[in-house]
């Protein structure tokens, strides 16, 4: 039997599945996307831009998270709905072409997003198995297998995603802790002192990567709807995981300068986390990490694909994308899932998303500065201080412009693909309103 189409902001606490998540289900799925992209994705190629002063480009980015998480958790609390993010732009934004374009920007990041953390999933996993010897086209049949594998798992119920992702999440902290504990007294402060230092202008626009690397947290408002008490376990979830991912990010990223040289960082800046185990805990630690972030790779796909298909369901009841998209597939799975998980397939086998990762950060940035923007607007009915959402807003949008004049220098391509993605998403909006006001003017 098909199921039925439950408009985001109804029925929330009832959830799909398996009954209510948990805080700490909820706070997994935050934490598993955030860890999985950041860490093991990211941390190389930040470590690369901001050289030794990565540390503050991960502290900034935590700033700025908490920042928009205070935002975020505001108006989770008030307005519960699986619709998350989608569901304050259409609160906020009068023009459905404007609150429609973010929301299907976001879902469009989102579906990037998992693009490059399977194709990490793969690297890690043709390294660990196949050292370097293996064709590229390996890794990236090991990155399609666990995209099918887990959006399979998001098609049972959200009740299984929580409950897995809690076990991933569980499984990397572990292991990650113990490299981090393991890892302090080899760190040699004079490897601390050989990276370069940057001046404030390449500092910020680091942050747009280490920024990317927090944004997992967003989706975490799109669990609202499947717990039993929002205004209470949202911001509460949203605050752990943020303050949990902070520690680590900067605890590791000392970890990672302290240990390996800034040539075999940048030979082994996908890797990054896993080389600098070696010489701390040996081959045996390069293997452990490197399970480690399968562990962590997996859960943030998983917790993406819960949110790309909270996100597409919700356009799709709201009229904001066609109603097919939102039609069962197979059990909760949608059509917009198996199409989205077409997508993600073709990017990971057939893309470089060397530039497309840089767009994923400058559109993560643009969706989340809306977020602000929402909360601005609803501040009467969300309340909150106003300072803060000013402050946090003014601050997003220094690293926003900061990370675009960085790429205009480095990748010009990513500043085209970025207007692309933004005009496609506003221009796919209007084509599906326009269509709509023909039909309703038909009848």
């Amino acid at each position: 039997m098909a199921d039925t189409i439950t408009p985001p902001g109804q029925g929330h606490g009832q959830g799909h599945g398996h009954g209510p998540m948990r805080m700490w289900s909820v706070s997994a799925l935050g934490i598993g996307s955030m860890v999985g992209a950041g860490i093991f994705a990211l941390l190389g190629q930040a470590a690369l831009m901001a050289g030794s002063d990565v540390y503050l480009s991960f502290a900034i980015g935590g700033v700025i998270a908490l920042l928009s998480g205070y935002s975020y958790s505001r108006l989770a609390a008030r307005f519960p709905s699986s619709g998350g993010i989608m569901d304050y732009f259409d609160r906020a934004f009068p023009s459905p072409v404007v609150a429609g374009g973010l929301s299907v920007l976001y879902l469009v990041t989102q579906i990037v997003s998992i693009a490059m953390i399977a194709k990490t999933f793969g690297a890690y996993t043709d390294r660990l198995l196949l050292g370097d010897v293996s064709a590229p086209y390996v890794a990236n049949i090991f990155a399609s297998a666990i995209v099918v594998i887990l959006v399979i798992v998001n098609m049972v119920g959200s009740g299984t995603v929580g409950r897995i992702e809690e076990l991933l999440v569980a499984a990397k902290l572990l292991i990650l802790t113990a490299l981090l504990l393991a890892g302090v007294p080899s760190i040699d402060p004079a490897m601390l002192q050989k990276g370069p230092t940057v001046g404030s202008a390449t500092l910020f626009a680091s942050v747009g990567l280490t920024f990317f690397a927090y944004a997992g947290y967003g989706m975490m408002t799109n669990a609202s709807g499947h717990v039993a008490n929002p205004a209470v376990t949202i911001p509460r979830a949203i605050f752990l995981a943020i303050a949990v991912v902070i520690v680590l990010y900067i605890g590791l990223s000392v970890i990672v300068l302290g240990n390996i040289s800034p040539d075999e960082l940048a030979r082994y800046s996908s890797t990054a986390v896993a080389q600098a185990a070696k010489p701390v805990l040996g081959h045996a630690g390069f293997v452990i990490v490197s399970i480690g972030a399968l562990f962590a790779t997996s859960s943030a796909i998983n917790a993406s694909i819960f949110c790309a298909l909270e996100v597409s369901r919700g356009l799709a009841a709201k009229g904001q994308l066609p109603a097919v998209f939102g039609r069962a597939a197979w059990g909760q799975g949608t059509r917009g899932l198996v199409w989205s998980t077409g997508a993600i397939l073709v990017m990971v086998n057939f893309f470089d998303l060397g530039a497309i990762a840089q767009v994923a950060g400058a559109t993560f940035l643009i969706s989340y500065l809306g977020v602000f923007a929402a909360h601005w607007r609803l501040h009467k009915e969300a309340g909150g201080s106003r300072l803060l959402i000013v402050g946090g807003a003014a601050l997003m949008l220094v690293v926003l412009l900061a990370f675009m004049q960085s790429l205009w220098s480095t990748q010009p391509s990513a500043i085209w693909l970025t207007v692309l993605a933004v005009a496609g998403s506003l221009a796919v909006e209007w084509l599906v309103q326009r269509r709509r006001g023909a039909e309703g003017a038909a009848r």
